[in-house]
């Protein structure tokens, strides 16, 4: 398949793109080197080959996770600056009218 002009502006006009004379050319250009390369990956003989998803083989390097004791309430909120009763107190981001 080959690109030609009509088809960028076509496209262009889709995605509502105002696209000058010089961007015309190079897109065009620029898409059908792309459609030339998909040809000869196209001509490639995979028969045989396994399909994959990725290059290399893919391991999870994170621990398990493990659920243990934390800080009691009273030690994390000690040096709270304010606080109501086992919470912090923060300043509020969205005003409520009352």
């Amino acid at each position: 398949m080959k690109i030609d002009k009509g088809v960028v502006e076509y496209v262009a006009h889709l995605g509502r793109l105002a696209l000058e004379p010089h961007e015309i050319e190079l897109y065009t250009a620029q898409l059908n080197s792309i459609l030339e390369y998909m040809d000869t990956l196209n001509a490639l003989d995979t028969e045989g080959v396994e399909a994959t998803s990725h290059a290399i083989p893919v391991a999870c390097v994170l621990r398990d996770d493990q659920a243990k004791d934390s800080f009691a309430v009273v030690d994390s909120t000690m040096n709270a600056p304010q606080k109501i009763g086992s919470s912090f107190k923060v300043p509020p981001i969205i005003e409520v009218e009352e």
